[in-house]
């Protein structure tokens, strides 16, 4: 991990762990090393900084295009490994970015859901991912961020006060991805997260969502 790098996070986690109280659950399933596709629900701005805090190793993510609009904003997510993604077309650009980035071993996030929550619950997943993963031969982990939409919903110009918790869920390996075939592992990643929150939500006394209708 670069010094730059290790700066940020180390800063990030003293912020967010006294603003926010995050806990962090299953980091064990996280490989140390190797192509990693992280798959987080959305909730808000601040999922990007949860999903990397945990971790021992550099995070990469794909962030839409009208944040590298300010010149010097731009260049300040560039230097903590974001690449821009057009999100009114078929961006084949960042497909292929993020392909190359985890042939080379890196760990990137996605957001399947591609827009933030309007409610806390996880919406139905958009395809796409699991191309990038068959391609890039990398392993995948869900991710789920619980807490993150009461502090800061998209109807909200800056973020409140409350409890976050992060939750890593179980590697797919490359071979059981191949295994599971594109619509059935779609539909898996989408229940995985589903049912991660849920218990998240139930551990720290809140309603879990009602996601059979």
């Amino acid at each position: 991990m670069r010094l730059y790098y290790s700066f940020w996070q180390r800063g990030s986690q003293v912020v967010f762990s006294v603003l926010y109280n995050v806990r962090v659950f299953g980091r064990e399933n996280v490989p140390p090393d190797g192509g990693m596709l992280l798959l987080s629900n959305h909730q808000s701005f601040l999922d990007p900084v949860l999903c990397g805090l945990p971790l021992s190793r550099e995070l990469d993510f794909m962030a839409r295009d009208g944040l590298f609009h300010n010149r010097w904003f731009g260049k300040y997510i560039r230097s903590l490994n974001a690449f821009p993604v057009y999100r009114d077309k078929a961006d084949t650009r960042a497909i292929k970015e993020m392909i190359r980035r985890l042939k080379a071993g890196r760990a990137v996030m996605m957001f399947p859901e591609a827009t933030r929550t309007a409610d806390g619950r996880i919406r139905t997943i958009k395809s796409g991912f699991e191309l990038i993963a068959r391609r890039s031969g990398a392993t995948t982990v869900p991710v789920v961020i619980d807490g993150a939409f009461e502090i800061w919903p998209r109807h909200q110009a800056l973020p409140g006060m409350g409890r976050i918790n992060v939750q890593f869920g179980q590697a797919i390996t490359p071979e059981e991805t191949k295994e599971l075939g594109r619509d059935k592992f779609v539909t898996e990643v989408n229940s995985r997260l589903r049912a991660m929150q849920s218990d998240l939500r139930r551990r720290f006394g809140k309603e879990p969502f009602d996601y059979t209708d």
